[in-house]
């Protein structure tokens, strides 16, 4: 991919080349303030909701399943039915799964009792009954959780880079290579490129609002940063530090070797190809063995039990 700014997601890395369309209300009459002198429009900032605008601006699940599901038949010639969404957040991801196929199945694991309560309300809500009941939330450690053997783990939005030492990274990895069944196969992503090393922002248009990643620190000696996500609203409205992660920046082939170390039979990187006409990431990820020294890329990795 290239691109002169740089912040991580399958929007920002164009890892889906579909639209995605954000429908944000407008103030209505019940979103004012008292105040002296009539009511005044309460800001927009207040008004949107942090994890809404997170899976409008930075998840394309639609994308993201479409590469799982055929790489996994490529991979083992028929179509997986068991997903586990490692770090499932509001779990968009595992609904996504379910939708797909009457046989597909899924498991949401996160740690934060609260996103999985909001991904309940507004995302597994909104399945059909008979869908619904094909997918479990879990809340526990991505290390200690148990479930059935899955044809496929994922761990998506470089969720894993808050495992800062190799030890802890490596722990995880035997725990999903434990959780998967024989033929089973591990999806992770993860980014890079010379941008990602500085203290930068970068200003996305979506549809209604401004999605803003905000690299705030780095330490080359240790490769951690930490990142923000802001968003502003056309009003002037801003709602800062919507997320906040302090992670370690993993390189590619620091992953494929902890990935081997901990048993995994092979691991393959699908880096994102480039539109010619826009010089931009183009949705589409094969295998590859070479990349481009790009200021931003994304790619996708394949780990095989």
């Amino acid at each position: 991919m290239k691109k002169d700014t740089f912040h991580p997601g399958p929007r920002a890395a164009d890892k889906s080349p579909r639209l995605r369309t954000a429908y944000l209300q407008c103030p209505g009459p019940a979103d004012v303030l008292p105040g002296g002198g009539g009511d005044r429009p309460k800001p927009m900032s207040e008004i949107h909701d942090r994890h809404d605008l997170y899976q409008q601006a930075v998840q394309s699940v639609e994308a993201e399943i479409d590469f799982v599901d055929e790489t996994y038949k490529t991979l083992r010639g028929r179509y997986a039915n068991s997903l586990r969404e490692d770090f499932c957040g509001t779990a968009n991801t595992a609904c996504e799964w379910v939708r797909r196929r009457e046989t597909n199945h899924a498991v949401g694991v996160d740690i934060d009792p609260e996103v999985q309560d909001w991904g309940r309300k507004h995302n597994l809500a909104k399945l059909p009954p008979d869908v619904r009941q094909r997918i479990w939330l879990q809340t526990a450690n991505v290390r200690m959780v148990r479930t059935a053997p899955m044809d496929v783990i994922i761990a998506m939005n470089f969720s894993y880079w808050l495992f800062t030492d190799r030890k802890t990274l490596g722990e995880y990895f035997r725990h999903v290579r434990d959780g998967l069944s024989g033929d089973g196969v591990f999806f992770l992503d993860a980014y890079g490129g010379y941008d990602c090393c500085k203290v930068i922002q970068d200003h996305q248009e979506c549809d209604g609002f401004t999605y803003i990643w905000d690299q705030a620190a780095f330490n080359p000696i240790n490769s951690e940063m930490t990142c923000f996500i802001h968003f502003e609203f056309p009003d002037g409205s801003r709602l800062d530090s919507a997320f906040r992660y302090d992670w370690r920046l993993w390189t590619l082939p620091e992953i494929r070797e902890i990935l081997d170390e901990s048993g995994f039979r092979r691991t393959t990187v699908y880096w994102q190809g480039t539109d010619e006409g826009t010089g931009e990431g183009d949705g589409v990820f094969a295998p590859q063995t070479r990349g481009d020294p790009d200021p931003a890329w994304i790619a996708y990795i394949a780990a095989e039990r």
